[in-house]
């Protein structure tokens, strides 16, 4: 099908449908040699209402068919108001979806969870009719957004929750066969506190939590912090080992850096590997987005695993470099300044590999005007021992917003980055560290982009970047009953 999009900020390289609303990934399964994603969708519009969920499946991350909506609310039934955040499981012949169950009569902050099952790999799902889980436990301000896994014999589900005497929590359940759930108690719970050494804190309630089991060192525990009354926040991450049904772990640490990322989902791929994808939200005026007719994408999917030294590191999925095309830019030299030095000419869909050995303030810019008034800058601050991402300049649009944001970064030794740049979403890979951060941004020039290595007064500045085109990815032509997102 044409992959043409409605207008120029419209990623083509991540995944979504070419309309309405689009929010956290959801039903994140290998079954039957198929990856399958589903994710919230509105598809009657481009903002937050009608959740149901929309539905893809691809053999190989790159062709992907749209399949019929998935999950739709249920008129009168423990849905009727929405079928929000959950996550699905491949069980024999099975698919079987757990997620949260909305309605209008109940507290928005309780979600009690509910399931439905497909038997014919995801073409159609039948829901239970009543709740899996029909009660919270006593004291939860928050309950939503589960998240099941299969545990030697058994199966596990995680719960987002916040707690009445201050503390926010997943909650942790156990089932010998999906049907009928124990409640163990809190996996973690704790009081707000700060993350990665800044400001920021875990919140009041966490939501969709997630959890990467050790593969012979720790685990990794993720959520995404919700506070009161701001709601959705940042993606943090706790890193430890589970003790008797209780998760230990050390202090919280970023697991994207960026302000646009949110609600990311594990998928156990084939090979023990896991993949994560993330939802990647408007970061301008609501009214453009809608006057558009589409808001949110998928970040790309990406390989995460805690590292030896306990860090969580993740980088794009292997299978992205065949979505590489034409080589647009190589370049390697060095530079003291103070004159930018001109690196060449990039699409607005590309993919980048950086090695940078700056000795002060130095990085790339992506100019997106002929005048260079609107420009995206990655650089490294070595004094703070930084990567800074600004968009303070991204767009000559007022709509959109700005902001520098910050992820920490070696010092005294090369850098080495790869980036993914689609039209309007960033996602900056600090392959040393294998931290990520993802921001979205909203150029307005109509001309060629191009790249140039910038430094500070003084500095000397080694640099080696080369660029590819990015290619679509290939979106099959949607059957009868998929084409209702179409």
């Amino acid at each position: 099908m044409s992959t043409t999009p409605r207008d120029a900020h419209f990623p083509v390289a991540h995944l979504r449908p070419p309309h309405n609303w689009v929010n956290d990934p959801n039903g994140l399964v290998f079954h039957d040699g198929h990856y399958h994603v589903s994710y919230q969708y509105n598809p009657y519009g481009a903002t937050h209402a009608n959740m149901h969920w929309g539905h893809f499946r691809s053999p190989d991350l790159l062709t992907w068919e749209p399949l019929p909506i998935a999950l739709s609310p249920t008129p009168g039934g423990v849905d009727s108001d929405g079928c929000f955040s959950g996550n699905a499981v491949s069980d024999g012949d099975r698919i079987v979806a757990f997620y949260s169950a909305h309605r209008e009569d109940r507290s928005f902050q309780h979600q009690p969870v509910t399931c439905a099952v497909s038997h014919d790999g995801g073409q159609t799902f039948s829901p239970r009719e009543e709740t899996v889980i029909p009660v919270w436990p006593e004291g939860c301000t928050m309950y939503r957004d589960p998240y099941v896994w299969r545990d030697v014999d058994g199966w596990r589900m995680l719960v987002g929750a916040a707690l009445a005497d201050g503390r926010a929590a997943t909650l942790l359940y156990d089932s010998p066969d999906l049907e009928t759930w124990a409640y163990r108690g809190p996996f973690v719970a704790r009081h707000p506190e700060p993350i990665g050494g800044t400001e920021e804190l875990t919140g009041d309630g966490w939501e969709c939590p997630q959890y990467l089991p050790a593969a012979g060192g720790q685990a990794a525990l993720i959520f995404s912090t919700w506070t009161e009354p701001t709601g959705p926040m940042r993606v943090a991450a706790l890193i430890g080992e589970e003790h008797d049904g209780h998760f230990k772990a050390g202090a919280p640490v970023w697991a994207d850096h960026g302000p646009d990322c949110y609600a990311p989902a594990l998928l156990r791929a084939p090979g023990g590997r896991w993949l994560l994808w993330g939802w990647s939200w408007e970061a301008r005026d609501q009214a453009w987005a809608v006057a558009g007719g589409w808001a949110g994408v998928l970040t790309v999917p990406r390989e995460i695993h805690v590292g030896g030294d306990g860090t969580l590191r993740q980088r794009p999925a292997t299978e992205l470099l065949a979505l590489r095309g034409e080589r647009t830019v190589q370049a390697e030299g060095a530079t003291h300044g103070p004159e930018p030095v001109e690196l060449g000419s990039v699409g607005r869909a590309f993919d980048l590999t950086a090695r940078l050995e700056p000795t002060g303030t130095a990085g790339l810019r992506l100019l997106t005007t002929p005048d260079g008034s609107e420009y995206l800058d990655i650089r490294l601050d070595p004094d703070a021992g930084e990567l800074v991402v600004d968009r303070y300049h991204a767009s000559l649009d007022t709509r959109a917003h700005g902001g520098a944001y910050r992820m920490p970064c070696p010092t005294g030794q090369p850098v080495d980055l790869r980036v993914v740049v689609d039209h309007s979403i960033a996602e900056v890979f600090l392959t040393s560290t294998g931290q990520v951060l993802t921001l979205r941004f909203y150029p307005t020039g109509q001309g060629a982009w191009r790249l140039q290595a910038r430094t500070a007064p003084g500095t000397r500045f080694r640099y080696a970047v080369d660029a590819w085109e990015l290619h679509p990815l290939v979106i099959k032509t949607p059957t009868a009953g998929a084409a209702e997102q179409y």
